[in-house]
């Protein structure tokens, strides 16, 4: 079974897509929620990731090729602030939590992966910002079911709202449609970012401390991340 956890030199190892029927075959899962972290900690990773999505998008708004761009981008850019602002909340209803310090033990991890992330053209960037905060959205919704319940709630709340996804596939299939020779390279970049961001995703479980013996039962649970993905790409028309 192949494993994508672990990095090659110099390279992420990402998985083969198995059609939906094979993936789940013969395997036994483990539900993410049990593997959820305490709420401080996965409420400060959300918050921080989300933070960083924000930034992210941020700068494909300055970036953008037309005002008709900007406005359409600035509108997601505004919906991840707001998710950013209420998980940012939920923390403060911890007793005793500053939210600044709360993120910043995993501030250089996730702006490492940030950076590493963040294309090297608009094309490319606005194509991280669709695929990685789907999939992030996907792996906390997935893994908030964990959480005590009056949080649970609240914070599914959170990801269940307006994300501007449908924006953001507009504009990328506008920009493939003006420049078609853009999708070969697209969908070998979106490849690129399932593998980095299921690594950042699984580094927020609470894993056992020999935590290679749930990898092959995580990755059916992985899988359905992917599969979601996938279906992210097939609407801009792109292979995953």
């Amino acid at each position: 079974m192949v494993n994508w956890f672990r990095r090659q030199t110099q390279r992420v190892v990402v998985p083969r897509l198995h059609s939906r029927d094979e993936a789940f075959a013969g395997v036994s899962r483990v539900e993410l929620a049990e593997l959820t972290p305490d709420l401080l900690p996965y409420l400060a990773q959300a918050a921080y990731l989300q933070l960083t999505v924000f930034e992210l998008l941020s700068e494909v708004v300055t970036d953008a090729p037309t005002v008709g761009a900007k406005e359409a981008i600035s509108r997601v850019a505004g919906y991840s602030l707001d998710k950013q602002h209420k998980l940012v909340a939920e923390l403060q209803r911890i007793k005793g939590t500053d939210a600044g310090d709360a993120m910043q033990p995993y501030a250089a991890r996730i702006d490492a992966y940030r950076a590493g992330t963040r294309g090297a053209t608009w094309a490319e960037a606005l194509t991280s910002a669709y695929v990685t905060a789907g999939l992030l959205d996907d792996f906390y919704r997935r893994v908030a079911v964990g959480l005590p319940a009056d949080a649970s709630r609240r914070v599914l709340e959170i990801y269940d709202a307006e994300d501007g996804e449908s924006i953001l596939v507009d504009q990328l299939r506008s920009a493939i449609e003006a420049d078609p020779k853009l999708a070969s390279p697209l969908a070998l970049w979106g490849r690129r970012l399932v593998g980095d961001t299921l690594l950042i995703a699984r580094s927020a479980l609470a894993l056992p401390t020999d935590g290679h013996s749930e990898e092959e039962r995580l990755e059916p649970v992985f899988t359905e991340l992917i599969a979601a993905h996938t279906r992210r790409m097939d609407a801009l028309g792109l292979t995953a």
